[in-house]
Formats: structure tokens, C-alpha cells, sequence
């Protein structure tokens, strides 16, 4: 990659991080409203090495080394920059079974907000699809076996690597449900600082997972993925102590964020399929698809579409 490419990927990566991030955002700025100013500077401080190490950091080098695991600890995580052929030939191989499961994951997470989430209608057509919520699980359902069916035309992994991103899918979809149980308990009981503290760091963990797997249809460098989401969570960090009120006057910002997810998701399962999708495609289609969102929130058009 050139040093445009590169800057380019990063942009595009920390972007998408701190849109994906921004519920996330509102649940922390909630929660350490309710804390001491110790709770809080403890959180912001080392909650933040946390999210961008721990979390940003480990979860994409894992993923990478469970994907090839002849490479090492080390290796998976210099492979990219490594000018070896038989590493990138590894990698290139272990690629498709990755990319499926996280584009798999990325489509049914458009879906579920698509047809069952609450939401400012951006678009012509979203409301019509959240009266049919019914339809959700069929939806994805079908479309998940037809992934699978073609995936088992060309390689058995390259299917289990779907079914594994459905079933990531619907484990973490309900640690969300969850989470939002559990700040509604936080802010009206007595919980110590140090409880929402660790509920918060969870949290973090589990709304991460979607914009870690977005990555990779970035690029499968885990130093540039670290960096790029790094720098995502610091901006997040920022809006949690700033004026998150500010935000939340930016109502389809969600909407890009989703729609963002949905064509991230397809140019992972094109990959996957074997179709080669320019690398500069990705964060110039994040950029624009945001920007737009970002612009019809400017424009104050809310809930404009009643169809």
C-alpha cells in the first residue's frame, strides 16, 4: 500500500468507528453521569487503554491468528507487512473463510436495524420495512442459506465461516439486548462506581465487535486496523465527556452508520466469493455514505419519509 492508500484506510476506518460507536457514546455518557469524579477520570483514563489495546487491538490480531494460525502470534500480526510470498499466500487463503463470516455478520446486523430497531426514516421504504419486523428472522434465515449453499460449491470452511458470523451475530445481538436492561437498572439503583465501571468496559467490548469486523473489509493489516479503531475510540472518548447532546441533534447519523455497514458487509462477501474490490472502495464509500446522512441531518428533514 502507498502512503495515500494508507491515510486513506486510516481516515476511513476511524470514521467508522466513531459513527458505529456513537450509541455506545450516549450509554457511557448516561452511566458516568451518575459517577464520582474519581469513577470518571478512572474510566476516561484507563477505560480508554482498554478499549483501544485490549479490546481494538487484541480482538483483530486473535481473529487474524485463529484464521491462520501457522503464522504465529507475531506473524499475525506483521503479516501484512511482511514481503514473504509464502505468508501472503497463507493469509490469501485464509482470507475468504474471515471476510464471509464478517460480511455474513455485517448484513444481518443492517437487517435487524432495518426491520426491527426504532429509528429516524432516512429513506424512502425504511418505514414500510419496520411494520414488517415480523419478517426479520425469514429474511435472514434465507439469506443465509443461500450463502451457505454457494459457499458449499467452493469450499466447506468458506460455509462455516458464514454460519460462524450468523452465530456471532445472534450471541452478541443478545448481550446488547441485555446491556440495555442493565443501564436502565444502573441509573435508577445504587450501583458502586466501580460496577458501572466494569459494565461500561463490556459494553465497550461487545459494541466494538461490529466495527472490528468492518474493518477487515477495510484491510487485514492488524496495525493499521489498531490504529485506525484507536483512534476511532479516543474521538468516541471525546464526545462521552464533551456534549453528547450535540450529537444526538444529528439524527440519521445512525442511518449512514448502518447503511455503511450493509456495503461493507457486501464488498466482504464479494471478496470472499472472489471478486476483486478495490481497496480504495471502502473508505471512499464510508465518507460518502456518511457524509450524506450527515447532510440530511443539517438539513433538520426529520422523519420525512412516512412511507
Amino acid at each position: 500500500m502507498n502512503l495515500l492508500s494508507i491515510a486513506l484506510t486510516i481516515a476511513g476506518l476511524c470514521l467508522f468507528e466513531t459513527i458505529t460507536s456513537i450509541d455506545n457514546a450516549i450509554i457511557n455518557a448516561e452511566v458516568l453521569s451518575t459517577m464520582g469524579a474519581r469513577g470518571r477520570r478512572w474510566f476516561l483514563l484507563w477505560g480508554l487503554l482498554l478499549a483501544v489495546v485490549f479490546v481494538r487491538g487484541l480482538l483483530p490480531w486473535a481473529i487474524v491468528w485463529a484464521a491462520v494460525p501457522q503464522l504465529g502470534s507475531i506473524g499475525a500480526f506483521t503479516a501484512t507487512f511482511s514481503s514473504d510470498p509464502l505468508i501472503h499466500g497463507a493469509v490469501a487463503r485464509a482470507a475468504p473463510p474471515l471476510l464471509i463470516g464478517g460480511g455474513t455478520f455485517l448484513v444481518f446486523l443492517f437487517f435487524h436495524w432495518l426491520f426491527l430497531e426504532p429509528k429516524h426514516y432516512g429513506l424512502p421504504g425504511e418505514r414500510f420495512f419496520q411494520r414488517q419486523g415480523i419478517w426479520f428472522f425469514a429474511v435472514v434465515s434465507i439469506l443465509l442459506c443461500a450463502i451457505v449453499w454457494e459457499a458449499l460449491h467452493r469450499d466447506p470452511l468458506l460455509a462455516f465461516g458464514a454460519v460462524v458470523g450468523s452465530t456471532a451475530f445472534f450471541i452478541t445481538h443478545g448481550f446488547k439486548e441485555n446491556a440495555e436492561k442493565t443501564e436502565r437498572s444502573l441509573l435508577a439503583e445504587g450501583f458502586s462506581d466501580l460496577s458501572k465501571i466494569l459494565y461500561l468496559e463490556i459494553i465497550d467490548a461487545t459494541f466494538s465487535i461490529d466495527s472490528v469486523l468492518g474493518a477487515f473489509a477495510f484491510t487485514l493489516s492488524v496495525p493499521l486496523i489498531l490504529l485506525g479503531n484507536g483512534l476511532g475510540a479516543l474521538v468516541v472518548r471525546q464526545l462521552t465527556v464533551g456534549n453528547i447532546e450535540r450529537v444526538k441533534r444529528y439524527p440519521y447519523l445512525k442511518n449512514g452508520a448502518m447503511y455503511a455497514i450493509l456495503l461493507l458487509g457486501v464488498i466482504m462477501l464479494l471478496d470472499a466469493f472472489g471478486f476483486a474490490v478495490p481497496e480504495w472502495v471502502s473508505p471512499v464509500m464510508t465518507f460518502g455514505v456518511i457524509g450524506y446522512f450527515f447532510w440530511r441531518s443539517l438539513e433538520g428533514t426529520s422523519d420525512a419519509f412516512n412511507f
